[in-house]
């Protein structure tokens, strides 16, 4: 009695006792680094893959993107509380959201025009505040016009907490002009980069994108 626990007479640490201490690190040292990744898919970046090709050729399916979620300030996990941001979306922005229909599948398109603008699509060429957008990065793979609302839209005003969003796959993309603003409340993050790339055609990486910038 009255001796140290873990120890042998002489003083030295007991075997047993040195692996239970072992093993305790261990097990400290993993609940940290989930705590760790919890903490950061929850408020700061989190992973995301791109399953169609609504964003080409920004996007393609395939990529593997990072997601700043801390930007526009995140949602605290199992509430409806947002946290402050940095700043607001802006045109622009590639951002990923909950879809609108779905809260179980998140999309990604680009932020076109922000509450109190005016959107308007004639013969493909959309508009803002009556200003035709310069978008190099827009294809359209469908020459035709086939009129509202894919290539005739508007005008519309963006609602104050809403956002417009649009793919740069005009000709195929499943957005604003079908299922109307974005409740700012749903975005989930701005894309930052790319760290990887699956070309689904020819079962191989692409290495090119590798760390290629969303933008």
């Amino acid at each position: 009695m009255g001796g140290l626990e873990g120890k042998a007479p002489d003083g030295r640490v007991k075997i047993g006792a040195q692996r239970k201490s072992v093993a305790r690190e261990y097990a400290e040292a993993l609940l940290f680094a989930v705590v760790l990744v919890f903490f950061l898919r929850a408020f700061v970046i989190q992973a995301f893959r791109i399953p169609s090709g609504s964003m080409e050729n920004t996007l393609l399916v395939g990529d593997f993107l990072f997601v700043n979620k801390f930007l526009y300030g995140p949602k605290i996990p199992f509430t409806n509380y947002r946290l402050p941001g940095i700043r607001d979306p802006k045109p622009g922005d590639i951002i990923v959201f909950k879809a609108p229909i779905d809260d179980e599948k998140d999309f990604i398109k680009r932020c076109i025009a922000v509450g109190g603008q005016t959107v308007e699509v004639r013969h493909k060429q959309f508009y803002v505040d009556g200003v035709a957008l310069n978008e190099p990065y827009v294809i359209h793979s469908d020459p035709r016009d086939i009129g509202y609302p894919r290539d005739e839209f508007g005008p519309f005003k963006v609602p104050p907490g809403y956002l417009f969003m649009a793919g740069d796959n005009r000709d195929d993309s499943s957005d604003s002009r079908y299922w109307g603003p974005l409740n700012a409340d749903r975005i989930k993050g701005k894309a930052i980069f790319l760290y990887f790339s699956w070309d689904h055609d020819k079962h191989f990486p692409r290495f090119s994108r590798f760390f290629d910038l969303v933008k």
